[in-house]
């Protein structure tokens, strides 16, 4: 009995010990599967994460090149509003975004084996002064304006020959003062030089002096991208100083008198109506080519129309031609950076009249203006982009006028006179300089280098777009 006790301890002993092992065993063969399920569970949420946020960043790239294309579409549209002017003040502005080149691909990638990496589009984005932190990526130009290749570079000595066509639907104008000087001095001798000095006989000496102040007001409408229309509308403010003296008095006594025929005159003048076409802009090097068509209409007082006295001097200075004319032309300007090349050529067809003024001792029936032919060629200079200067020659070849005039007697014939040609040289000097992109101001001198030439003429004009 005492044996069989014994054995059920020991067997009670041995069971009690190898409980704990035996627990201990089966916790450890537990163990495992709960942990992989903990681990495979954290694996997913870290996965579902960056499968968020890479879609998150690709949302933000389509945004960020939606705004770009957005902002380069609007960038387009201000250019062609502003002009040249428009590239000065882009040069000048920061750029903000950089190139975005690359489409999200979100779809493509394959998810990371170990640390998410940041995709590249994160490394495009310009710091503050411009640059890119990515040197593998080019910079894109925002901001900056495309060349306007359809639009002539200005010439202030041509005047409006010379501006650019006013684009279609806009309507731009101009202000400009002129002055003219004309000085002339002649002293004819009619008699016998006795002596070297010594001169016995009749002298005649003119002076002649012409003092004309204009200002002009004009106003151009584009048609189309390459044709314009435009009127011109001067105001004349003209002092004539003319003195003849000694000549050779009535009555028997041979007395001599001065005759004074100084006059002023204050108006309107001619009307200009004009028409310009671009005929040729070249895509690379070339010619900008622009038609020119312009109409005067005799809208001032004419040489025939103002006060006379008896003795048939004019009371009043004339502020107009009075006669209609057309003026066809072509201007031709080759941009060579950083200058220009231009020149022009013109016919202008004046339209004779009947007339009927009496100015003693002849009564003037009929007057025909004669035609003259233009032509002008130069260079510009740029100095910057927006200061340029002009150099240039314009030449005009005026024929002579047919006047049909009859004495004041009774029964006198029609008689038929042409007077000489003229030749009018002048030195054209001029510059310009851009305020902003909507006006510039041309300052321009006419320097006459021939006889018929006026002496000076000084242009201001003042271009605008409204």
């Amino acid at each position: 009995m005492m044996r069989k006790a014994l054995q059920v301890l020991a067997l009670m002993g041995a069971a009690l010990f190898a409980a704990p092992v035996f627990a201990q065993e089966a916790g450890g063969d537990s163990a495992p599967p709960a942990a992989n399920a903990a681990q495979a569970s954290e694996l997913a949420q870290l996965r579902a994460e960056v499968a968020a946020q890479r879609a998150s960043l690709d949302d933000q790239i389509r945004a960020l090149q939606a705004q770009r294309a957005q902002l380069a579409s609007l960038e387009q549209r201000l250019m062609a509003a502003l002009g040249e002017e428009a590239a000065e003040r882009a040069n000048a502005e920061p750029v903000l975004i950089a190139s975005l080149e690359e489409e999200p691909q979100s779809t493509q990638r394959s998810a990371p084996q170990t640390q998410p990496q940041a995709p590249a589009e994160t490394r495009r984005v310009a710091n503050a002064s411009g640059t890119q932190s990515s040197t593998n990526e080019p910079q894109g130009a925002v901001g900056v304006a495309p060349e306007d290749q359809d639009r002539q570079p200005e010439v202030a000595v041509l005047g409006r020959q010379g501006s650019a066509i006013t684009q279609k639907g806009k309507l731009s104008g101009e202000v400009e003062w002129s002055y003219a000087r004309a000085d002339r001095n002649r002293a004819l001798f009619r008699g016998v030089e006795v002596v070297e000095s010594v001169l016995i006989g009749v002298f005649d000496i003119n002076e002649n002096r012409q003092d004309v102040l204009t200002q002009k007001v004009g106003l151009q409408y584009g048609l189309t991208s390459d044709l314009e229309v435009g009127i011109d509308v001067p105001m004349i403010a003209r002092w004539n100083t003319s003195v003849l003296t000694p000549v050779a008095g009535p009555g028997e006594d041979g007395e001599t008198r001065e005759v004074d025929n100084s006059a002023n005159g204050y108006g309107i003048g001619d009307i200009e109506f004009s028409l310009r076409k671009q005929l040729h802009a070249p895509e690379g090097f070339g010619a900008y080519v622009i038609g020119n068509l312009q109409v005067t209409a005799p809208t001032g007082t004419g040489p025939f129309e103002v006060p006379r006295n008896q003795f048939g001097e004019a009371q009043e200075a004339a502020t107009g031609s009075g006669f209609w004319s057309l003026s066809p032309g072509v201007t031709a300007i080759v941009p060579s950076d950083p200058g220009v090349v231009f020149g022009s050529v013109s016919y202008t067809k004046n339209f004779a009249r009947d007339v009927t003024a009496s100015i003693p001792p002849v009564q003037i029936e009929r007057v025909d203006p004669g035609d003259s032919i233009s032509f002008s060629a130069g260079v510009g200079l740029a100095l910057n982009s927006r200061l340029s200067l002009n150099f240039g020659y314009a030449h005009s070849w005026g024929f002579g006028t047919e006047t049909t005039t009859r004495a004041l007697v009774e029964d006198a014939e029609p008689v038929t006179q042409t007077s000489r040609d003229l030749q009018v040289g002048r030195l054209l000097l001029g510059g310009t300089y851009k305020v902003d992109r909507k006006t510039s101001v041309n300052f321009g001198i006419e320097a006459g280098l021939t006889d018929d030439a006026t002496d000076m003429r000084m242009v201001l004009r003042i271009p605008f777009v409204f």
